[in-house]
């Protein structure tokens, strides 16, 4: 596979949310070049940090959210404090150092962005405590870059 260039890049980022979805059912970086260059991005420091920050944020308005509707996307405010412990590791594995696989990064961001999902739909076909415990599994600095996905639910 030639190596990811400029053009691949810029259709990556266009491209980030479709991208993000394959590599976090866990379709292999090196299957295209799209994937590689958004594999790439994705596990950069600054952008895990950023997907951290997020989540952050998701916490601070689900504590805020009591009773409130936000028409925009509802947000299922109770799951999201109750699952508080697991996205403050989860916040923590995103945010260290270590090289992670673009699997966890990428599971980590569906999460934040899928409509369908648990942090926004009542009857998403996986537990938004599954669907983190399985983002913190393939966060696992001890776990290969290119190791196969382990423990993915049904719902991915």
């Amino acid at each position: 596979m030639r190596p990811c260039g400029p053009a691949d890049r810029l259709l990556a980022h266009v491209l980030g949310a479709s991208l993000d979805r394959e590599l976090a059912i866990g379709r292999a970086p090196e299957a295209s070049r799209l994937l590689a260059a958004r594999a790439q991005d994705i596990v950069s420091l600054r952008r895990r940090r950023a997907v951290a920050r997020d989540w952050d944020h998701l916490l601070a308005v689900a504590s805020r959210a009591h009773g409130r509707r936000y028409p925009a996307r509802p947000i299922r405010a109770g799951r999201i404090t109750a699952a508080e412990p697991a996205i403050r590791e989860l916040t923590r594995r995103l945010s260290a150092p270590s090289p992670v696989a673009a699997c966890g990064v990428a599971m980590a961001s569906v999460l934040l962005t899928d409509a369908t999902g648990p942090v926004y739909n009542r009857s998403s076909g996986v537990t938004l405590a599954a669907a983190i415990e399985a983002a913190i599994t393939q966060l696992d600095p001890a776990l290969p870059l290119m190791a196969e996905p382990r423990s993915l639910s049904a719902g991915w």
